[in-house]
């Protein structure tokens, strides 16, 4: 059964409930405006450790026993602060979805997995990790599992839903976590202020929103399934180096009317855009669309030029996110230089980039509620062509995630969310500097295309590049 991809088993050895060490009294935490516009679909993340030779204290090697005990204490002491990982979702009297912070608890499984970490295919989350190593949520808003391996090697896998938190309040909240393991101070404690986020009277909006959003009850119904069966989802991990990211910003940057730089987020986002474009063969499909979307974060937007906000807002947990999205003809995404398509890029992100936008949707949820809606981005990949979203996990910030044993040597979201849009998430490498890790999710179409014309920047992740062979 050993080796990687799809043939290795994963046992259970342990389970239990960890709640915070010291109980908060039990109230309820209503959902902002800005997390009501997230479906209730979970989001996993994952991080592989090498074997570590020697304990924070220079004695004997780490047993699996001892890490998962430091895990488990550690979570207990994290959950004080970050309580709503510890309650559960329920629904208020109007069918909204609300967080009784009760503390349930954290279900933290233990387990072990006939593999070595340099034999996983990494590459092919689908066979690798999706069902084994990390977690599938039975209820509760946050499960976790830490998994022995083979070679003594630990994966710890967690998977949260998302209604409750957005990546960047995972991401402070792994942060917390590994420093409750070395017996650290908060560097950053959680604020749960719903005032932040509250609503203004009279309200406004601008009416572009109707387009960027849209209430569950105006979508259509699901299509019918095609005969032969649809193009399937699929997932995959690759790594970009740093020079291809430079040319691409370089190439991207190239444009007679526009003497601002590319970021290299708008310049990645347009490449792949050009490449999902690239990927449709169909009868009249140039005269398709296809769309993107680019997660957009608010913390620092509702924030501007208010220092005293400004602070408040980094330690912000919950959702503060829009996804604007781009669409153009199919034939022009491909004709097109990639300059032309990283400025497209740039304007319909330009309007969403601004204090006044997330004021805006605040308000057009409000206007909206109870009726639940979401991003229509999400729900809009179809016969009219294909869509994705793109989400930057730049401050993924996987090398601080290091419980007392190293840092990760890879760490990556895992997101086959299930909607009808692809998703693809770059983050910092922990392998090379200036490299970045991307998750893809999109059809099996769509990243064939990719890994044939865009071998040159879309390289699978391996054992070799990860360091994981000593």
């Amino acid at each position: 059964m050993g080796g990687g991809g799809k043939y290795f088993t994963v046992t259970v050895t342990r389970k239990e409930l960890v709640a915070a060490e010291v109980p908060m009294q039990e109230h309820w935490l209503p959902l902002s405006n800005l997390d009501l516009l997230l479906p209730p679909i979970d989001v996993s993340m994952f991080f592989c450790y090498k074997k570590p030779h020697q304990n924070a204290n220079g004695g004997d090697d780490f047993t699996f026993g001892s890490m998962a005990g430091v895990l488990r204490k550690a979570l207990a002491q994290a959950l004080v602060s970050y309580y709503a990982f510890a309650g559960e979702v329920v629904s208020n009297s109007v069918g909204e979805p609300e967080l009784l912070c009760n503390n349930q608890g954290v279900d933290f499984t233990e387990a072990y997995a006939d593999a070595k970490l340099h034999d996983l295919s990494l590459y092919n989350p689908d066979d690798s990790i999706e069902g084994k190593l990390v977690p599938k949520k039975q209820h509760g808003v946050l499960c976790v599992q830490v998994t022995e391996l083979k070679c003594g090697g630990v994966v710890v896998g967690c998977t949260f839903d998302h209604r409750i938190a957005d990546a960047y309040s995972a991401n402070m909240f792994l942060v917390s976590w590994a420093e409750m393991a070395l017996c650290k101070p908060l560097s950053v404690v959680p604020s749960f202020r719903r005032s932040l986020l509250n609503i203004r009277r009279p309200g406004s909006y601008d009416p572009s929103l109707d387009e960027m959003y849209v209430l569950i009850s105006a979508l259509p119904p699901p299509r019918a399934p095609q005969p032969g069966g649809a193009d399937p989802f699929i997932s995959r991990i690759y790594y970009v180096t740093a020079e291809q990211l430079s040319l691409l910003q370089t190439l991207a940057s190239i444009s007679k009317g526009s003497s601002y730089k590319r970021t290299k987020l708008e310049s990645f986002s347009a490449f792949l855009w050009k490449m999902v474009a690239a990927s449709v063969v169909m009868e009249n499909d140039n005269k398709m669309i296809c769309k993107m979307g680019i997660v957009v974060d608010g913390r620092r937007r509702l924030s501007s030029g208010d220092e005293d906000k400004s602070a408040v807002m980094a330690s912000y947990f919950g959702n503060v996110l829009s996804i604007p999205f781009g669409e153009k003809m199919i034939d022009e995404l491909k004709e097109k230089p990639l300059s032309w398509v990283a400025d497209a890029v740039h304007e319909y992100l330009e309007g969403a980039v601004t204090k006044e936008h997330f004021l805006g949707l605040i308000d057009w949820v409000e206007a909206h509620r109870p009726e639940p809606a979401l991003a229509r981005i999400y729900c809009s990949g179809s016969s009219d062509g294909p869509a994705l979203v793109v989400s930057s996990g730049q401050r993924f910030a996987v090398s601080k995630v290091d419980f007392g044993w190293g840092r990760p040597a890879l760490g990556s979201f895992h997101f086959p969310w299930g909607g009808e849009a692809g998703y693809v998430m770059p983050m910092p490498s922990p392998a090379r500097d200036g490299d970045w890790v991307v998750y893809m999710h999109l059809l099996k179409g769509q990243i064939e295309f990719i890994e044939t014309e865009a071998a040159h920047v879309f390289r699978p992740v391996t054992s070799e590049y990860l360091n994981l062979i000593n």
